[in-house]
């Protein structure tokens, strides 16, 4: 519902779920970097046994916190934008 108690207009729901997508594509695309470079060397450098499963284990925590980080921060941001009226980006203008 909007700050006035009315029913959300399609501008507005198309919005959001703009940016529900925006969130989560920024979020995997991090995230798979962050996993990359955080897990890459083991294989790049053909690791073995607890080098490689202690950088791929740290990798994957890394990336499911960046991921759930960047989701959260995106919408947390776009509806601080939507209740003060201000775009939560700048225009193409700017």
């Amino acid at each position: 519902m909007t700050s006035d108690g009315g029913r959300r207009t399609q501008a507005e729901r198309d919005a959001i779920t703009v940016e529900i997508g925006y969130a989560l594509c920024s979020a995997v695309f991090a995230a798979a970097v962050l996993f990359g470079a955080v897990a890459g060397p083991a294989y790049v450098f053909g690791l073995s046994g607890g080098a490689r499963t202690a950088l791929t284990g740290t990798g994957a925590t890394l990336a499911v916190v960046v991921f759930v980080a960047r989701v959260v921060s995106v919408l947390v941001r776009f509806q601080a934008g939507a209740r003060s009226g201000q775009p939560s980006r700048p225009g193409p203008d700017s």
